[in-house]
């Protein structure tokens, strides 16, 4: 019997095998979130870089949040993403929500990017 990691490693792996297909060169957006705090790469899997990170483990975010596992968290993560992305030239990307259920924190994140300006 599965546990429930190995179910959500499964479902990151079959979510980012569509991705790529449909990626087209874009860069991807993945998210990594825990019960306490949620983190945001852009990565160019061409050439096995990261382009853009952010988290709520930065100094600067965690000074301003009560938490780092709430919807405003992840929507503040999420905007500073797209400025930190706009600023290294990516606007296009596909977003990979890994084995995450795109509801809650997760779409606050996508959300708050493309206000940013990314596109997806």
């Amino acid at each position: 019997m599965k546990t429930p990691r190995d179910k959500l490693i499964r479902r990151a792996q079959r979510t980012r095998t569509r991705l790529k297909k449909l990626a087209n060169g874009r860069p991807r957006l993945t998210v990594a979130r825990s019960h306490k705090n949620i983190s945001a790469q852009v990565i160019d899997d061409e050439k096995g870089v990261t382009l853009a990170a952010a988290s709520s483990l930065e100094a600067d975010l965690k000074k301003a949040l009560s938490t780092g596992g709430d919807q405003s968290a992840a929507a503040k993560v999420g905007a500073l993403l797209a400025e930190r992305a706009k600023a290294a030239g990516v606007e296009d990307v596909v977003f990979d929500r890994g084995g995450y259920m795109f509801h809650g924190r997760v779409k606050a994140l996508a959300d708050a990017a493309r206000e940013g300006g990314l596109k997806f």
